[in-house]
């Protein structure tokens, strides 16, 4: 057994006086115009139609098998993934957005091929994610990175901060005879001390942790990154300086995000376009501005209806659905959101609706989006009290 050694404790999160008003003062990546000037998109950080695309997804699908009876029999499905398409360019971020169980998190991990996909392709640099195999495999799978949720069981206890960070450019061969110099780097980078290598996830706290996990996924030096729910543990101050550090990076080193998220006040902070996602399908898709400003599903309108409104002298109309959200292994037809849509009629039942385009880079995939129906279900905004 390793002989026990009392480490100094680890260094406090900086502190912060007002941690809501913290988060609110992160730019928004959506403030930038549709489409701002190369001098301005880099200033900002924005994406822009006239990047190269990094990532394509065509017709991802991923349902899970209900097994039943002695001879564990395939009764059903449920279709967490299904059927969805979107692409991310160089620079850019993504958010990915809806309640809990509507399949983000098993879409950003199918991406990556970290569980196989029913069908559907993905294309990194224009290369098919899920036909690559071996060598090649390998070494696309250091260009595309994941940061896990959970700061707390995503980094083994029994290694140290220098071990976690190293294990992937020891498995990608990278940083010969200087990882450990690479380690002390990446520890600076994301905000850490380099005296800190030697210690365990243990003595860390949630925000410190989440760090040491973006320092691994940026070991291997990727050009994309999935940040799965990456700051949903997190207090709110914390969670600001997190999107501050993903920021930072993404503007030194090019990269490109997928942020998955269930808060759309968070997600505003950092995307440069969102999707929204309902029962496995994406209902919107749209720059972050045009998400706030003018959303054009009824299912987007209710998310937003339920950012919380930290002013208590402004206040925010509520939109209430009815019913409970349906099960993804037997879904409504059609268009999965009818069965609790205030605008729904017999035709939303019939089938999917083929995506409308508002405007440039905004689709939604509801049969009224242009329609004065859609009206009838208000667009959230603050109101003064009284």
């Amino acid at each position: 057994m390793s002989e026990q050694h009392s480490p100094s404790p680890p260094p406090k999160e900086e502190s912060i006086t007002s941690s809501q008003k913290e988060l609110e003062n992160v730019p928004s990546s959506g403030e930038t115009p549709n489409q701002p000037t190369p001098a301005k998109e880099k200033e900002n950080g924005g994406a822009s139609s006239s990047r190269s695309i990094l990532l394509k997804v065509e017709h991802l699908k991923k349902y899970f098998p209900v097994k039943k009876g002695f001879f564990s029999r395939t009764k059903g499905w449920v279709k967490a993934v299904d059927d969805i398409s979107f692409e991310i360019r160089e620079g850019e971020t993504l958010g990915l957005v809806g309640e809990s169980g509507c399949g983000k998190t098993t879409a950003g991990r199918t991406i990556l091929n970290l569980i196989p996909p029913t069908s559907g392709q993905v294309y990194f640099r224009d290369n098919p994610v899920f036909d690559l195999r071996g060598k090649r495999l390998l070494e696309m799978r250091k260009k595309m990175q994941i940061i896990f949720q959970d700061p707390f069981s995503s980094l083994n206890p029994r290694m140290t901060v220098s071990d976690i960070i190293s294990e992937g450019m020891i498995v990608h061969k990278l940083a010969k005879g200087r990882r450990q110099e690479r380690v002390n780097e990446l520890l600076q980078k994301v905000g850490l001390s380099p005296d800190h290598r030697n210690r365990y996830p243990h003595e860390f706290s949630g925000g410190q942790r989440q760090r040491i996990g973006i320092a691994r996924a940026l070991s291997v030096e990727p050009e994309f990154i999935v940040c799965d729910e990456s700051v949903s543990a997190l207090d709110v101050s914390i969670q600001a300086q997190i999107i501050n550090l993903l920021k930072k990076l993404q503007r030194e080193e090019g990269l490109a995000y997928l942020f998955i998220a269930h808060d759309l006040a968070v997600v505003e902070h950092i995307s440069d376009r969102i999707a929204v996602m309902y029962l496995g399908k994406i209902v919107e898709l749209a720059p972050a501005r045009e998400i706030y400003q003018n959303p054009r599903h009824p299912y987007t309108r209710s998310l937003l209806s339920a950012i919380p409104v930290p002013d208590p002298r402004r206040r925010s109309k509520r939109i209430l659905l009815e019913g409970d959200v349906p099960t993804p292994i037997n879904p409504p037809s059609g268009c999965p959101f009818h069965t609790r849509c205030p605008i729904a009629t017999k035709e939303c039942e019939e089938k999917f609706p083929d995506p409308v385009q508002i405007g440039p880079e905004h689709f939604s995939y509801c049969l009224y989006a242009q329609d004065a129906k859609l009206d009838e279900v208000p667009v959230p905004q603050l109101a003064e009290k009284g």
